[in-house]
């Protein structure tokens, strides 16, 4: 199993110390958000609170995944970073390449890039791109993406998207593991077909249980039941010794684990933060390695 911290939503300055802490606690990863701008005016829901309200965006700091993550790469020897997850069809393909290759090489190959589709309308009326594709162009990009960041010339001739024979430089010496988020049929098929791993979203256990199943199935389905597939879940029993051991026995890899609802609760003071996850590491990831 393992670990990786997440902290949202919070003061810029907080991160640099936070990875540093977490790498020399024992974390393994470091989960990064992405979210890109707040409408004045929207009717869209949030599709992960209970009654579906986004203003507990407004006015929260988010810094671009990319930079953020190269910020904390260099501050940190050892612990990987992941996406939770990057709004992969507001963005143009070659553009994405280039960022993850660069930060992948930047950071030593520890970098996991998390991809999911935009909950908001807005995100695409502004960044001028489709909605109604966003599913078909997600599933190209990230073709795109592969081909690009693997090294070499690299083309591709799709429906939404065509590209001449180019390739990008420098690319990392390892793959980019390409994780797919959410919880619809649709993302699950994504995650089964085209992912590395999937990216759990939250929720209650039965519901964890339920995509661990069907993913297993269409791995099965799609002939990639025996390629290795990582599996990053956020769950109340990844903080005691015994819930971990249980997560394992479902096939999860990796547990997302914070000590802050970020969408309900204030930021704290950083020191805190830093007690919380050494705490943690002391009680929880020591019990089980």
């Amino acid at each position: 199993m393992r670990f990786s911290y997440a902290e949202a939503l919070c003061d810029p300055t907080h991160y640099g110390p936070l990875a540093a802490a977490a790498e020399q606690a024992g974390w393994d990863g470091f989960i990064v958000p992405d979210s890109i701008c707040y409408p004045r005016e929207s009717d869209t829901r949030y599709p992960y609170t209970p009654d579906g309200a986004r203003e507990f965006l407004e006015d929260k700091p988010f810094i671009e995944p990319f930079a953020l993550i190269a910020a904390m790469g260099a501050v940190t020897t050892r612990l990987a970073f992941s996406t939770f997850v990057v709004k992969l069809p507001i963005r143009q393909p070659v553009l994405v390449a280039k960022s993850a290759a660069s930060v992948a090489v930047l950071t030593g190959n520890r970098f996991r890039f998390g991809v999911g589709l935009s909950p908001w309308p807005e995100d695409f009326v502004v960044t001028g791109t489709e909605w109604a594709t966003r599913g078909a162009r997600t599933n190209e990009m990230i073709a795109i993406v592969r081909g690009l960041t693997a090294g070499g010339w690299f083309e591709f001739h799709g429906r939404h998207y065509d590209v001449p024979a180019i390739k990008i430089c420098p690319v990392p010496t390892r793959p980019i593991p390409i994780l797919i988020g959410g919880h619809s049929e649709p993302a699950l098929r994504r995650a089964a077909r085209l992912g590395d791993g999937w990216m759990h979203a939250g929720g209650d256990h039965d519901e964890l249980v339920r995509c661990l199943e069907r993913l297993r199935a269409l791995r099965a389905e799609y002939g990639r039941a025996d390629l290795p597939f990582e599996t990053h879940v956020i769950s109340l029993h990844a903080y005691h010794a015994d819930g971990i051991r249980l997560l394992a026995d479902l096939g999860v890899t990796d547990v997302i684990v914070g000590f802050r609802d970020p969408y309900h609760m204030p930021d704290t003071a950083l020191q805190p933060k830093i007690d919380l996850l050494r705490q943690y590491a002391d009680t929880v990831i020591a019990a089980v390695r």
